[in-house]
């Protein structure tokens, strides 16, 4: 079991857009356990790729902690965030092309992603192996063109698996397939995640791939905007308190409304009702 913790905290990300500033991530709490699959979700311009990126260390934070394992990543040299990426870090882009070299085979592909964590010295499997992990072994010497795009989007997984990973990033890795090149890719994905312990954040837009993860998390405004568990949505409270209600409530909260907590009467399940009531109004509606 080789996965590795992320976690971040109080995370900010501030660009230039047209001489103005513009905060793609403002204050992001987020804490993924060894081996977790989570899926990152929300809207376009959201931040989920935005964070992504920051976890794998290809922008610094403008401000806040980002850690991979016991690595903070704002205090990393150069040097450390290269090794970290060549041997701890995964990135799949969005489209398997853009991991891939189309001159080589799905083998010769492996074997050169592997060759960075091979220099420093890292024991790793044969690319053979690495292609059998993602069922990709019976095409491993055809050439590229040749291979159907679910077929593409495995070898792209294996190329990000080739140097055995703590971590695997993956940016939109079912976007441009049909349902069952889909599904077989995510199947292969949880294989990962089951049998090497690899801990996977991806991003999505699909809401069948969120159904299938065991927790998504919905970044809405550049925050932590609520949880996914099982289908189910939670409103999720961070650090600093501040409580993003899930969309499917605010839709019934005009701007205005006064809200309210009443624990619910038996105190020991733990639970609260959310009363809200319009301003200047006695009573409200639970939610």
């Amino acid at each position: 079991m080789n996965g590795l913790l992320v976690s971040t905290r109080g995370l900010v990300h501030i660009y230039r857009s047209e001489g103005h500033e513009v905060a793609a991530l403002s204050g992001v709490a987020l804490d993924v356990a060894v081996g977790e699959m989570v899926g990152l979700l929300g809207p376009s311009g959201a931040g989920k790729s935005t964070l992504l990126n920051l976890l794998a260390g290809v922008f610094r934070a403008s401000a806040g902690k980002v850690f991979i394992g016991p690595l903070e990543l704002s205090a990393a040299t150069p040097r450390q965030l290269d090794e970290m990426r060549a041997n701890d870090v995964s990135l799949m882009l969005q489209g398997a092309s853009r991991n891939l070299l189309p001159y080589f085979t799905p083998h010769e592909n492996v074997r050169f992603a592997q060759g960075a964590a091979r220099r420093a010295g890292k024991d790793l499997p044969e690319p053979g192996d690495v292609l059998a992990t993602v069922g990709l072994e019976a095409n491993a010497h055809r050439p590229l063109s040749e291979l159907t795009p679910g077929h593409l989007q495995l070898a792209a997984l294996a190329v990000a698996m080739a140097p055995r990973p703590g971590v695997l990033l993956a940016d939109e890795p079912t976007s441009q397939l049909d349902h069952p090149a889909r599904d077989l890719v995510l199947e292969r994905m949880s294989a990962v995640n089951r049998e090497l312990g690899t801990t996977i954040v991806l991003v999505t837009h699909d809401p069948d791939v969120a159904a299938y993860l065991p927790r998504t998390i919905t970044i809405r405004d550049g925050r932590v905007g609520g949880e996914g568990r099982s289908g189910e949505e939670y409103a999720v409270v961070t650090p600093d308190g501040f409580l993003p209600l899930p969309l499917h409530v605010r839709e019934h909260l005009h701007p205005g409304t006064l809200v309210r907590f009443h624990r619910s009467e038996d105190e020991a399940d733990g639970q609260y009702v959310l009363i809200a009531e319009e301003a200047g109004h006695e009573g409200g509606g639970d939610e």
